[in-house]
């Protein structure tokens, strides 16, 4: 049994001028997720919105401890690069849970 964690990171971008400035950090947050934790991410909310932006992050371990682990390093490195200005909110369910239902 795998578990799979969403993790869904609020991001407000004060410094970012215009839509190509949130672009510019969006992309690169996205971008070292996959490349740092084998995340899958998307932007999925604010799209037009210059100074926010809503990131749906999609880990998957092989306990639930491990799941834990890799979404508190995930949330870590959100707060690193952008301090305060991250909400997160996260669920995580096993892959028996989620065929049940």
């Amino acid at each position: 049994m795998a578990f799979i964690c969403l993790l869904e990171l609020d991001l407000h971008l004060p410094e970012a001028g215009d839509l190509k400035g949130k672009r510019k950090h969006v992309t690169s947050l996205k971008t070292q997720l996959q490349q740092r934790f084998g995340a899958a991410v998307a932007e999925t909310d604010h799209q037009d919105l210059r100074q926010r932006a809503t990131l749906s992050v999609a880990l998957v371990a092989p306990g639930r401890v491990q799941c834990e682990q890799r979404a508190d390093a995930v949330d870590r490195f959100a707060r690193e690069r952008f301090g305060d200005w991250v909400r997160s909110d996260r669920t995580i369910r096993s892959t028996t849970d989620i065929r049940d239902h």
